[in-house]
């Protein structure tokens, strides 16, 4: 939601539920450039890698 729109009142109430959510979700992501996407993809996987490394070493620790 814009900040005019929520300064005006009017909200899309269909994406308030999880199915609208996702949906809303999906649609934004299939709206991105192709370099955007991949982009997005990598971060996730360097967020991924930092707290699997956290995990692995909290797991070492309680050994």
């Amino acid at each position: 939601m814009s900040e005019k729109e929520a300064e005006s009142g009017d909200v899309d109430w269909s994406v308030t539920t999880w199915e609208g959510s996702r949906r809303e979700q999906l649609r934004r992501w299939a709206a991105l450039p192709l370099e955007r996407i991949v982009a997005a993809v990598e971060e996730m996987e360097g967020v991924i890698r930092f707290f699997d490394t956290k995990r692995k070493a909290r797991s070492s620790i309680r050994k």
